[in-house]
């Protein structure tokens, strides 16, 4: 499976000005600048969408992770909190805190935490990012 994402660039780095598109359509000419990467600009920014990947990714994989475990979960709500930061060379993303909010019938602490473990470490976009991740996880009733 390949899925595709195309970016252009117009300009300066502070003065320019991009667009970003999905082949799904989702993204479609999605403006992305300077102002919206670093300040409070209208658009998105490469961390803002890395982080509602990284939040999709993990909500799935705790579902397949419940569903091994013979469990099926009302909710997963899941926030992930990408931290760019300037380090030696340049900028990173540093760090990737996931918020995780689940209420699922029939489990308890130590099943869902195991569950949503396995779901961090497994997630593919945890497995691609050069991030220290944390998690807050928390079975809601």
């Amino acid at each position: 499976m390949i899925r595709n994402a195309t970016a252009e660039w117009n300009g300066g780095l502070k003065d320019g000005g991009g667009k970003i598109s999905t082949d799904s359509g989702v993204l479609n000419y999605t403006q992305y600048s300077f102002s919206t990467r670093f300040e409070d600009g209208i658009g998105t920014n490469p961390e803002e969408l890395i982080a509602a990947a990284h939040a999709g990714c993990f909500s799935m994989a705790l579902s397949g992770q419940l569903g091994n475990a013979g469990l099926t979960a009302d909710s997963i709500k899941t926030k992930a909190s990408v931290k760019l930061d300037k380090v030696e060379g340049g900028f990173a993303i540093t760090t990737v805190h996931l918020e995780v909010r689940a209420r699922i019938p029939g489990v308890d602490n130590d099943a869902f935490m195991t569950a949503a473990n396995n779901a961090k470490a497994g997630c593919p976009v945890s497995k691609v990012l050069n991030a220290e991740i944390t998690m807050d996880a928390q079975l809601e009733s």
